[in-house]
């Protein structure tokens, strides 16, 4: 039987949603500031020879540069304030989360509540800044060695430079708190989703277009395609997969009443770390690119250090494959230990009576639970392998001039469900509003 939620979400519809003016409120804000966003990515750095630049784009089009250049909603193509994203903010956030396991001090704000959240995100903008403006300097470094790119090298460009992307990333991490607070879905999420869904259009028009002029035969088109909508299945698939525990509750008195012992469900996603794994570990994979534009060039051309970084490390390669691969599996159980905590868990169910049959209630529920929880993670881990590597695997063996891969249908479908599932909740909650004020309005006396 369906519960009392269920029937309610069952009911939303289009007149529902015309009520919900907060919602509407919401929504209207998120878009107004990723419409902001869109436009900074047309607004280029100072500077910049325009055609140059696309020249030398071009020929690193496919790779991690075009990686970073659909996560950034064409940004990077153009050299504009919004370049770098957000990925600073996620470094810094990454870094921040690995010192509040190891450093007492963190450890103690982490467990401070709201307070200590405030001060930790405090920290992580900080920690934003010094990344944003090391990598705007390694950028800046970088277009000047490449070629006529920039138009008057010197400290004064870089200087610029340096102002100009951090300044952008500052703005951006800035937005993206504020639709997390004020709109609908989380903010970092968006706007990197924003900047996918608006290079996607593009990039399978250009597919299409060399299936046309032959570049792609037609067995080549209609397989990226066929991956393309399998991957995207497969993910709705395993994104709308649980592990339902069931909780039981005994039974229990309240004056001269007696309560039937109640069961309800604990749900366990098998993706429970969501999209976060593989953003970060693109994430962490640029700062190798950035230090080798550092060491730049010597007096006989690309220094030693930075050809073997391109050569070992560049996108496709099998170090680089293995480095990724790495990297989100590690993130799939360091993320899903701070999301989801056993011990805390367990607590609140034996504070509220409940526990899970056959298992006894404290210590041992929490093992249990973090037994479940880790084999559910080792799926969700190789789920997310599978999705970010295939595609990037098979492009990278067909030679595709362009980049599309599972990470970022990963992102796009994951941010969708879970914007949806935000815009649900407001429905869900306007309408239980509604039911307790009629509710209210019938028990007044006449």
């Amino acid at each position: 039987m369906a519960s009392a939620a269920e029937q309610l979400a069952a009911n939303i519809n289009l007149a529902a949603f015309s009520k919900a003016t907060e919602l509407q409120k919401r929504i209207w804000f998120t878009l107004g500031a990723l419409i902001v966003y869109r436009l900074g990515t047309f607004v280029p750095i100072p500077g910049i020879d325009a055609t140059a630049f696309a020249a030398a784009f071009d020929g690193q089009a496919k790779g991690i540069l075009g990686m970073f250049n659909v996560f950034s909603g064409g940004a990077v193509e153009r050299m504009a304030i919004f370049a770098l994203n957000v990925m600073p903010y996620i470094s810094a956030s990454i870094i921040i989360q690995l010192l509040a396991t190891t450093s007492p001090s963190l450890e103690r704000l982490k467990k401070e509540g709201e307070a200590g959240r405030k001060q930790l995100n405090q920290y992580t903008r900080y920690l934003t800044v010094a990344l944003a403006i090391m990598q705007s300097y390694g950028i800046a470094i970088g277009l000047e060695g490449a070629g006529n790119t920039v138009v008057d090298p010197g400290i004064f460009f870089r200087i610029s430079t340096v102002i100009t992307l951090t300044g952008g990333t500052i703005l951006l991490m800035w937005i993206g708190e504020q639709i997390t607070a004020r709109g609908v879905g989380n903010g970092t999420s968006l706007i990197i989703f924003t900047g996918i869904v608006a290079v996607l259009p593009g990039t399978l028009f250009r597919m299409f277009d060399l299936g046309r002029v032959g570049e792609l035969n037609l067995f080549e088109v209609l397989a990226i395609v066929v991956l393309m909508a399998a991957t995207t299945v497969f993910i709705v698939f395993i994104e709308r997969s649980q592990r339902r525990l069931v909780i039981q509750y005994p039974k229990r008195q309240v004056g001269n009443r007696m309560f039937m012992g109640e069961s309800s469900f604990l749900p366990l996603k098998i993706n429970t770390a969501g999209v976060i794994p593989p953003i970060f570990a693109s994430s962490l994979l640029m700062l190798p690119s950035t230090v080798t534009a550092f060491l730049g060039q010597n007096q006989d051309g690309v220094h030693p250090a930075v050809q073997w970084v391109l050569q070992n490390l560049g996108y496709g390669t099998p170090l680089h494959m293995l480095f990724y691969a790495l990297l989100i599996i590690f993130f799939c159980f360091f993320y899903t230990a701070i999301v989801f905590n056993p011990d805390e868990t367990a607590d609140n169910l034996r504070k509220y009576g409940g526990f899970v049959p056959g298992i006894r209630p404290g210590k041992k529920t929490a093992e249990y639970l973090n037994y479940v929880l880790a084999r559910l993670t080792v799926i969700g881990a190789a789920y997310i392998t599978l999705v970010c590597l295939i595609p990037e695997a098979l492009i990278g063996y067909y030679q595709v001039p362009f980049y599309l891969g599972g990470t970022s249908l990963l992102i796009v479908v994951s941010v969708t469900m879970d914007t949806v599932t935000q815009v649900q909740s407001h429905l869900l909650a306007h309408q239980y509003e509604g039911l307790i004020k009629k509710s209210k309005l019938r028990g007044k006396p006449r």
